[in-house]
């Protein structure tokens, strides 16, 4: 499992025109799945996610999570990033988890993080989503497990 996680004073997910997740201070999450993925991988990635400190206290240190300042979460289904790039010029995604995998781990990824106490929306699985943020610092961290 990989995650881009983004710090950001606000997050939008748009589908078709329609506004389907939003959110003000906290994480815009592009969560890939890989077909070894289970649900023990979900709660590994969400309990490290909910606890992550990236944002910053009053002395401008990265030492607060999004539980700390209540922050939002916007979980998105990225199977690109699990692209592989080594030969040719277009991606191969043989490597992300098939759909029927994928997508209960993602919305199981967003429940966790709800149950954690990060009020967490998602994208439209297999959607073509636009996905508007402000990124503050910047901050983007990468995660795998």
């Amino acid at each position: 499992m990989k995650a881009v996680i983004q710090r950001v004073s606000q997050g939008r997910v748009t589908v078709d025109g329609q506004v389907v997740a939003e959110i003000g201070k906290g994480l815009v999450i592009l969560l890939g799945v890989a077909p070894e993925d289970t649900l023990a991988t979900v709660e590994q990635m969400t309990e490290k996610i909910a606890h992550l400190r990236i944002f910053e206290d009053d002395e401008g240190k990265m030492n607060l999570s999004a539980l700390d300042v209540d922050g939002e979460a916007i979980v998105v289904s990225q199977f690109t990033l699990y692209a592989d790039t080594r030969r040719g010029r277009r991606p191969s995604f043989i490597d992300a988890a098939k759909p029927e995998i994928a997508e209960p781990l993602v919305e199981a990824c967003a429940e966790q993080l709800s149950a954690r106490g990060i009020p967490t929306q998602t994208g439209v699985f297999g959607a073509h989503m636009d996905v508007a943020l402000v990124n503050v610092g910047p901050v983007t961290i990468l995660l795998e497990y």
